[in-house]
């Protein structure tokens, strides 16, 4: 029961856009602070697949592969010396209702289901790395082009912040919270050659995010990703 999921994520595309710090003070969970990156606010726009999806090592099977889409910004919280780094989902969009059902009632989060699809393309020295997901009959879409090399990330780097946070934290309501710890290894990323980013940000995630779509994202990352492990254990903060 230490383990609640275990998955690959693969492929795993960060589009991260500057954002006012006030737009997500109501969002912010009990317990902890805003986590800038050179004194500015930052929420990104992920893309992924969740692979070979096991709860509680029992697999998914049919259910175990899908597209996750989610909208994510960046926290931490102080326990005396130790800094804890970690994210918060203002939504997460997965095609399967009985994993979003699953994720909000297990773990508070803020899981919706629309149709999703992707498209992967390979070459000698490049990867086409394409998420969809459908809302009001539009699909929209986050793609990107790039190097089939992996590089390791730079100490201090903007790609170290977006991607080194192990904590996950839950806004239950104004009083209550919730940690939880995710393991993974630091993963390699691709250079990325080209990008389009098709979102309608105030239809998916609310008129806070409507100034989204006229800002071009500070920067655009693409990680290999890796085998990831979700801890059953929650800290009620």
């Amino acid at each position: 029961m230490s383990v609640f999921l275990r998955a690959n994520w693969e492929n795993i595309i960060m589009a991260n856009y500057e954002i006012a710090p006030e737009i997500l003070s109501k969002y912010l969970p009990k317990g902890v602070s805003l986590d800038l990156h050179d004194g500015k606010a930052y929420v990104s726009l992920v893309g992924f697949m969740f692979k070979n999806t096991k709860i509680f090592n029992v697999p998914m099977f049919s259910l175990g592969t899908f597209e996750e889409v989610n909208l994510r910004f960046y926290v931490y919280r102080k326990i005396g010396n130790e800094l804890r780094r970690g994210v918060v989902f203002i939504n997460e969009t997965v095609p399967y209702k009985p994993v979003a059902w699953l994720a909000n009632a297990l773990y508070k989060e803020h899981y919706t289901t629309i149709p999703t699809r992707h498209q992967w393309h390979f070459d000698a020295n490049h990867k086409d790395i394409k998420y969809e997901w459908l809302v009001n009959k539009k699909w929209n879409s986050i793609n990107v082009k790039a190097s089939l090399a992996q590089t390791a990330m730079l100490k201090g780097s903007f790609e170290e912040f977006i991607f080194e946070h192990y904590y996950g934290y839950t806004k239950v309501d104004d009083k209550i919270s919730m940690e939880y710890k995710i393991a993974h290894p630091s993963w390699k990323i691709n250079a990325i050659v080209e990008q389009v980013i098709d979102c309608d940000f105030e239809s998916m995630y609310g008129s806070d995010f409507k100034v989204l779509n006229q800002t071009q994202p500070t920067a655009t990352f693409l990680a290999e990703g890796s085998a990831v492990l979700i801890n059953w254990k929650r800290n009620k903060i």
